[in-house]
């Protein structure tokens, strides 16, 4: 079980509010232009909202902007990703924009600036015992496997770095995550896997885990 130290008690939470309130501040005028840009680009609806998990499972609904144009095939069924998103959408992911409505979800407490990324709700009971401890605490905008690999890890690798968080997390590590980020944002690191233009769904894993730490 996960123990909280001094910081995730009483600093990080503060640091998120303060940061996400700069942030609204700092970026509404790229927000309002990013909607606006959607809007005509890719019709309505401007934001897309999607279920996820987060702290202890609890689901909340996380806000981004929509980068997929909305295709269907002739039973009404969406076409493949590869297919939905368009170059537009393909320059809001890689710089990371389609994210920046979830500075709301973490207004709201439902996520943290850094931690685990908040995945699908299907995924939890997927997860072994050891992944599962990813959701002991608040998502994150970005997080230790985002600054290694982004979408070009495997999901083991991927699932081993959020709990290798819940682990160790600290103010100057929080710090380093941010600083990193910025830099894999700008170089465009990791954004497609090497078989898909996002990331593959995760499946399970092929092994139950073990916790060192128990």
């Amino acid at each position: 079980m996960h123990r909280r130290g001094f910081y995730e008690k009483y600093v990080k939470r503060p640091q998120d509010l303060l940061c996400a309130l700069v942030a609204v501040v700092l970026l509404s005028p790229v927000m309002a232009v990013i909607a606006i840009l959607i809007r005509i680009k890719l019709g309505s609806p401007v934001f897309f909202i999607q279920n996820r998990p987060g702290l202890d499972g609890k689901v909340f609904k996380l806000y981004k902007f929509r980068s997929m144009a909305d295709r269907k095939d002739k039973n009404g069924e969406f076409l493949p990703d590869e297919v939905r998103l368009t170059k537009f959408g393909q320059k809001l992911r890689g710089l990371s924009l389609d994210e920046l409505p979830e500075i709301f979800n973490i207004l709201k407490g439902d996520m943290s600036i850094v931690g685990p990324r908040p995945l699908l709700v299907e995924y939890l009971p997927l997860y072994n015992r050891v992944q599962a401890r990813r959701q002991e605490v608040r998502p994150g905008l970005t997080g230790l496997a985002q600054v290694h690999g982004r979408n070009a890890v495997s999901w083991e690798e991927r699932l081993n770095w959020d709990v290798e968080y819940v682990d160790h997390i600290s103010f100057l590590g929080d710090w380093r995550i941010i600083l990193k980020t910025v830099w894999t944002v700008l170089s465009r690191e990791g954004i497609s896997s090497g078989t898909s233009v996002t990331m593959e769904k995760f499946k399970g894993s092929q092994y139950e885990g073990i916790d060192i730490n128990k």
